[in-house]
């Protein structure tokens, strides 16, 4: 009962806490000195036993202060604070009889962090500043165990990417629904092993950023730069137009922040204007409705109309912001009010239309995360965390906005016959899908600091999330004219809204001591779809004459218990060794439980077919990984250190393709829990925090990931390839084995810095071909594409003695690298040519967008006025 009167979810960590001894110089406690947390109106007074404890700081690094009347003050400036983690301080006063000034004490944070007890990084906004990436995803791409989205072999949508704590994750995909600019981080936690039970819905890691919040002192920043590809004298290799546009990149971001009118609140403000044009120019020489002269006389010429202007064949642009205001206004509590916000339009780079660029279809989605934090303090170790918050996404792809827009039926069915299939002359591409979900979160936590050694975490989560998805409408082409099918069921179903419901609960205990941590947590999960599915499955449209009656049946609640716990033992100062366990369960997302969910379709199979388009299933289960972990770090000098980890992920229960026979002896595929899994791998970083001005930091992965299928699909399209579908283990498509990712930073404090990250990549696997297969595909995934390796870089030049602004340049893509884990041609296992000739190798030989972006460069400016 307290549980549910005070919580609705387990709200992820966005806050840490200060906790420590203060003891005079014989090592004695001193009772009832004032600690602070300087800049902030937090505070406590230590205990009979010297003890202190400070709940609910924001992260960042602060100076915290002790006094005490009778004793010289001390200050230990440099403490960092980061979200869900303790930081322990130990002050040592001297009394007033000796006459010397307040004690300065400069608190270093180690290269490592030996009290963590699994794999986890956390960088502030400073270290993000320094790195040449833009946002959110380019921070946790370069993170060990990490390989182009997938968290340590695991499937691409088993990561929850939450914001200040609650998930942002879009329920028709499970994948993240925002693009957060780095200007408004304020720190970037990312989980890629094992993870507390406050974490859930999720597989393979979590990453939580924490965003900056409002100031006391007025404040104003911003950035501006431009930019654009960059390959001269590449024209050839590249197979595309070497012109440089250095306007084609550009991003204009203001902040403001600073106190309101209402007593101890504070409002931030932020906006970014993005636009992006590829690199790929396209050449208007055809417009959608161009045709023959005479569409009755075989002989008619063709007539072009395109005005041949050039234009970026794919383009971005992007609005995106932040609102939010706290107040401390109200006695023990803080109120907070937040809104993220993207909106996009965009078109995909398409070669096939580089002369035709208007058939290309238009993507346009709008995401808004907004909602209410509440932070009430209990008592002095206890406080409690509530936050009720909307998700919206929305999400189009069309030519034409209106199903019936007259343009439609003006254009010709599109066409590229003339051309061996080359390019696109006539036409528009019939799309038009869209995707909107409404998700509400109430979410809740109470921290209790119960001594100097036990935190417990309680809470409960509550999701409503309503997803629709599908067609307005489906064209198609009846003796040469355009028809509509609009709400054709089941053939041609409109676009419908699911209604799942998920919840969860945990607890989680954190046992600290000096040479012992411990973290013990236990998670329910809760899921029901709300949905039907056919009674027998033998008969799924209740359409065979004689069979026994299929009717529509209530999907079934699922529920699971998830233990996980972690131990890092602490080796004097200098060394730790941790050790971490844990299941992982995740209900697959409602975008692949509820496609083609509809089995009124199969009312028409016939008797001994076999039909290989997967139908949905909305009953299935969670899918499983249990992780194992364990790790060595040390402290070898104040700023080196490294980390050791090694771990495996036993995978099961992910969704996959079974057979199902009919009562007339058809067969057809459906969605269940049946494919699995494994991964093995080894972590090692290196950190050398400072060599002189120089810093260097080394990621380095060795990962086999195996399973039966890389995705649900899989093994229904080798069956209807007619290759055996029987389950077998195989090299995962984003299974690369060795991964290196190495930072370097010069750092000249107020003049200069350059910082360059270099990523090396193993190649992924692929299927080959040859002769000596006799003509069918060898082994699944037996082949290795070539290895690559690519550098970033950023150079600034700071402006002020406080480095309040500066000039820069970043370079991505420094060598102009054309493979990075690409396509490749299967009879070669090489992006830049085949064995065999044919019509479609030929089209893709000629097509540049198989190669890695070129180089880009961008030049722009940063300020920050006030609060200085």
């Amino acid at each position: 009962m307290f549980l549910f009167l005070y919580a609705v979810q387990g709200l992820a960590g966005t806050t840490g806490a200060v906790v420590g001894t203060v003891v005079d110089q014989e090592g004695r406690p001193v009772v009832a000195a004032t600690i602070q947390v300087v800049g902030l109106r937090l505070g406590a007074y230590t205990n009979a036993k010297g003890e202190f404890t400070i709940l609910n700081v924001p992260p960042g690094t602060y100076g915290v202060k002790a006094s005490r009347l009778g004793f010289n003050p001390v200050t230990m400036d440099g403490v960092i604070v980061s979200a869900d983690k303790t930081a322990r301080l130990e002050f040592r006063m001297g009394d007033t009889t000796i006459k010397t000034e307040e004690v300065v004490v400069v608190a270093k944070r180690p290269p490592v962090d030996l009290k963590v007890t699994s794999s986890q990084t956390s960088l502030d906004t400073k270290e993000i500043e320094k790195l040449p990436v833009q946002d959110l995803q380019d921070v946790v791409n370069l993170q060990a165990g990490v390989v182009d989205g997938h968290f340590r072999g695991g499937r691409e949508a088993e990561v929850n990417y939450q914001v200040d704590g609650v998930s942002v994750n879009n329920a028709f995909d499970n994948k993240s629904s925002l693009k957060i600019d780095r200007s408004l981080l304020q720190e970037v936690q990312v989980i890629s092993g094992t993870f507390d039970a406050e974490y859930g819905q999720a597989m393979s890691g979590v990453v939580n950023a924490v965003l900056k919040s409002g100031t006391e002192k007025f404040e104003a920043s911003g950035e501006v730069y431009t930019g654009g590809f960059f390959f001269p004298g590449r024209e050839q290799v590249r197979l595309a137009d070497d012109t440089p546009h250095l306007t084609g990149t550009q991003s204009y971001q203001l902040t403001l922040s600073g106190p309101l009118p209402l007593e101890k609140s504070t409002y931030l403000i932020s906006g970014r204007r993005y636009l992006f044009d590829d690199y790929i120019y396209a050449e208007r020489r055809f417009n959608p409705t161009d045709d023959v002269e005479d569409p009755t006389d075989p002989g008619s010429p063709f007539v072009a109309t395109g005005d041949g202007k050039r234009e970026p064949l794919g383009y971005n642009n992007e609005w995106s912001g932040v609102v939010k205001l706290s107040s401390n206004a109200l006695e023990n509590t803080k109120l907070s009010y937040q809104a993220v916000f993207n909106a996009r339009k965009g078109r995909p780079q398409n070669y096939m239309f580089r002369y035709m660029p208007d058939g290309l279809s238009i993507q346009r989605s709008v995401s808004v995360s907004h909602g209410l934090d509440l932070t009430h303090t209990l008592g002095k170790t206890t406080f409690l965390d509530l936050s009720l918050r909307q998700n919206w996404f929305n999400y189009t792809d069309h030519v034409y906005d209106d199903i019936y827009d007259p343009r439609y039926d003006e254009a010709p069915q599109l066409d590229s016959s003339t051309n061996l299939g080359d390019w696109f002359y006539q036409g528009v591409q019939l799309n038009h899908y869209r995707q909107k979900t409404n998700t509400f979160l109430l979410k809740s936590s109470v921290v209790s600091q119960l001594n100097q050694i036990h935190q417990m975490k309680t809470g409960l989560e509550l999701s409503l999330p309503a997803v629709k998805f599908g067609n307005d409408a489906y064209f198609t082409y009846g003796e040469g004219s355009l028809v509509r099918h609009v709400n054709e069921p089941p053939d041609y179903p409109a676009p419908h809204t699911y209604h799942p419901l998920m919840g969860a609960a945990y607890i989680q205990d954190q046992a600290e001591t000096k040479n012992l941590i411990l973290r013990f947590g236990m998670r329910l999960d809760y899921f029901d779809a709300r949905s039907t599915v056919p009674s027998d499955p033998a008969n799924p449209a209740n359409a065979i004459a004689g069979a026994p009656e299929s009717h529509p049946q209530d999907t079934t609640v699922k529920a699971s218990v998830s233990p996980r716990v972690g131990v890092a033992y602490p080796i004097e100062d200098k060394a730790a060794i941790h050790f971490a366990y844990g299941h992982f369960r995740q209900f697959p997302s409602v975008g692949t439980m509820f496609t083609n969910s509809d089995y009124d379709i199969l009312a028409r199979l016939q008797a001994g077919e076999v039909r290989y388009g997967l139908m949905g299933n909305p009953d299935v289960k969670p899918e499983e990984t249990v992780q194992y972990e364990a790790g060595y770090k040390q402290v070898l000098t104040p700023d080196f250190g490294f980390d050791l980890t090694i771990y495996y992920k036993d995978i099961r229960e992910l969704l996959g393709v079974e057979f199902i026979e009919t009562y007339t002896g058809a067969e057809y595929t459906r969605l269940t829990n049946v494919d699995f899994g494994n991964t093995l791998g080894v972590t090692l970083s290196l950190d050398h925090r400072k060599v002189g001005p120089l810093s260097l930091a080394l990621d380095y992965t060795w990962q086999q990931a195996l399973g039966n299928s890389s995705d649900p699909s899989e093994t229904a399209n080798r069956a209807a390839a007619g290759e055996d579908p029987r389950p077998r283990l195989a090299p995962f498509n984003w299974d690369q084995r060795h991964t290196v990712n190495l930072t370097a930073s010069y750092f000249e404090p107020n003049r200069y810095s350059v910082s360059a990250v270099g990523k090396f990549a193993s190649g992924q696997p692929y299927t080959p071909v040859s002769e000596a297969a006799f003509g069918f595909n060898s082994e699944t995934n037996s082949g290795r594409k070539p290895s690559a390796f690519l550098v970033d870089l950023r150079a600034e030049k700071t402006i002020g003695s406080r480095s309040e602004g500066g000039i820069f340049l970043r370079v991505f893509n420094l060598f102009d690298t054309r493979f990075f884990n690409g396509a490749v041609f299967p009879t070669t296992g090489s992006p830049y040519y085949s064995r065999t000739v044919s019509p479609s190798e030929e089209i893709a030989l000629r097509n540049p967008t198989r190669f890695y972006s070129p180089r880009r460069i961008e030049f722009g400016v940063r300020w920050r006025l006030g609060g200085l």
